[in-house]
């Protein structure tokens, strides 16, 4: 979550939204990275989780392991709750594993608003391990976006 953490907080340097993730790998070692773009590459599908699983399929692609899309032996670990995209993207990518730090009340889908990773009519089921560092990770995107609402 250490990480995570940092991605979150070199989105700042964008006016992107402090959320930051982390891939790791089969063999326990960090495979990619990520954090919102959304602001700096004026892409709204460039949540932290998406930038860090491109960056690690593209990763397991260049390394020749298996077909690269795949992430089956890997942990995701992201500061919120991931949302309904995101979490689609973890279930067709396959990744086994999901750990979050801080709930989003509003959008999340992993429990707060929806629950897509353990979806039983979906063909993959993601365990999740919540609240990692939750106080840490909420005080973040607090600050955030109480410093928007001030200017």
């Amino acid at each position: 979550m250490d990480l995570a953490l940092a991605e979150a907080r070199a989105a700042l340097a964008t006016d992107d939204v402090p959320i930051g993730a982390v891939v790791i790998g089969p063999d326990a070692k960090v495979l990619a990275t990520g954090r919102n773009e959304r602001e700096a590459h004026g892409d709204p599908t460039a949540h932290a989780e998406l930038v860090a699983i491109r960056a690690a399929a593209q990763a397991l692609r260049d390394a020749g392991r298996g077909d690269g899309w795949r992430l089956e032996d890997c942990t995701l670990v992201v500061t919120l709750e991931p949302c309904a995209m995101c979490a689609g993207a973890i279930v067709l990518s396959r990744i086994p594993k999901v750990i979050f730090g801080a709930w989003d009340e509003k959008a999340g889908a992993v429990g707060s608003v929806f629950d897509i990773l353990r979806e039983p009519r979906l063909n993959h089921w993601v365990e999740v391990y919540p609240g990692v560092r939750k106080e840490e990770c909420a005080a973040l995107l607090s600050d955030f976006f109480r410093a928007r609402r001030r200017d």
